[in-house]
């Protein structure tokens, strides 16, 4: 139903000259609004928060269009029990790949398992994903450190098992105006493009404002029904998509081009649904 839902929106937007940039896509996941008490039914649903607290939530997650392109939410779904993150990218990339051309993967390091990168990379995209460090990359930036390199670049194999293998390329990049004195002051990246390609990741943070604005056409609710907060996110990510084609139609109609700073606002769209449907 969602997908359905996309291509119609995305089948509209299509007909702009600007929606020719659609290319890189962010892969995350979100919380629903935490809730305490009785669990007994949700168990196996609830995935609990990402912080180290006593609340639990139920967890989404979605593929958005980011970088040049107009920030639609391409697909949503739920994270339940059991999943890989390789499941979730898979599922996540059939329909974005259905929907628009896809280039490039930006993801955050919950998602940097060889397997994940093998399974993209097998699609023909690339991909840039952060590293959680492990002992390894903690000695190459204590390195670093001492050399007082700012960026270094090097190429690695990750184990897929059965004697397969998935070729990378780290990059470590010292990080700016950061209070570490250790291995902590660099990050490092893997992916399957050009060095250069790690500029890109910065895109991934509009996934992050996304939310924040989808979170604002979601209905409030106490109800823990797990389908029932799941239609609430999805319709909510469907809203914001709308929000933001009509943006882009009028930005197109009104001064020729697509401009990032939207022309039709989150209130505008939230007082106008809310007088045509009462919805909101």
């Amino acid at each position: 139903m969602y997908q359905q839902a996309m291509s119609r929106v995305i089948n509209r937007t299509a007909e702009t000259d600007e929606f020719h940039r659609a290319g890189i896509v962010a892969i995350d996941t979100t919380e629903a609004d935490p809730f305490t008490g009785d669990r007994t039914g949700h168990e196996d649903e609830i995935i609990g928060m990402k912080e180290d607290s006593d609340e639990y939530a139920y967890q989404w997650a979605t593929v958005q269009l980011v970088g040049n392109a107009v920030p639609l939410v391409l697909d949503a779904r739920p994270v339940t029990k059991g999943e890989s993150r390789k499941e979730i990218v898979e599922d996540l990339l059939e329909t974005a790949q259905d929907l628009v051309h896809v280039d490039e993967v930006l993801m955050d390091r919950e998602f940097d398992s060889q397997q994940v990168l093998e399974a993209i990379a097998e699609r023909g995209l690339n991909y840039v994903v952060p590293k959680r460090m492990q002992t390894s990359e903690k000695a190459q930036a204590r390195r670093l450190l001492r050399r007082e390199t700012d960026r270094y670049v090097t190429d690695r194999k990750l184990h897929l098992g059965n004697n397969e293998w998935h070729e990378t390329t780290l990059i470590y990049r010292r990080k700016e105006n950061t209070d570490r004195t250790d291995y902590g002051q660099y990050a490092v990246f893997m992916t399957s493009a050009s060095p250069g390609s790690i500029r890109e990741y910065d895109y991934r943070w509009e996934i992050e404002s996304g939310y924040k604005s989808i979170k604002r056409f979601m209905p409030a609710t106490t109800s823990k029904n797990f389908v029932l907060r799941f239609f609430y996110f999805a319709f909510a990510c469907l809203l914001y998509s709308i929000w933001r084609a009509v943006d882009l139609l009028v930005q197109v109609e009104l001064i020729g081009e697509y401009e990032r700073s939207p022309l039709v606002t989150a209130d505008n769209t939230l007082t106008l649904l809310k007088k045509e449907t009462g919805v909101g």
